[in-house]
């Protein structure tokens, strides 16, 4: 009996802890989209690691890498609130300094939808910060939601 009242005051203790680091994970993936959403360029170097990669993945089914910093100051020319990603966070994954996380997107330009996708991210704790290390994302025009 003792155990089980133990177990039960201990096991929302871990809960909370995991949901913390969930919802740590998921402001630095949000900064990333309030950055570009802004078109703050500092915002979204912010949310990468130094060394971090980013690639999409072309319609024809070619793998195309982007440099952070090129990324960073094409939105930051972008007319505020003109970029809009919208994101649910369906699948996030931690394990100690790694998380993973599934973002299915849909991209609208100036209140017109454009594109819909999937983003994956992996990031890493340093500093005990999490910053994106890795993004690859899809695009496409059809089978979309909006």
């Amino acid at each position: 009996m003792k155990i089980g009242i133990l177990l039960l005051t201990i096991l929302p203790v871990f809960g909370l802890s995991q949901n913390s680091e969930e919802d740590l994970v998921k402001a630095t993936v949000n900064q990333l989209f309030n950055g570009t959403k802004t078109s703050d360029s500092v915002l979204i170097r912010k949310s990468f690691s130094k060394n971090a990669v980013l690639q999409t993945i072309t319609k024809a089914g070619e793998v195309k890498n982007e440099n952070i910093n090129d990324f960073a100051l094409s939105i930051s020319k972008a007319e505020k609130q003109s970029l809009d990603e919208r994101i649910i966070f369906s699948n996030i994954l931690i394990d100690g300094n790694l998380a993973s996380v599934w973002t299915p997107y849909e991209f609208y330009y100036k209140g017109k939808f454009s594109h819909c996708g999937v983003n994956s991210f992996q990031l890493v704790k340093l500093n005990n910060e999490w910053k994106i290390q890795y993004i690859i994302d899809t695009r496409r025009k059809d089978n979309c939601k909006n």
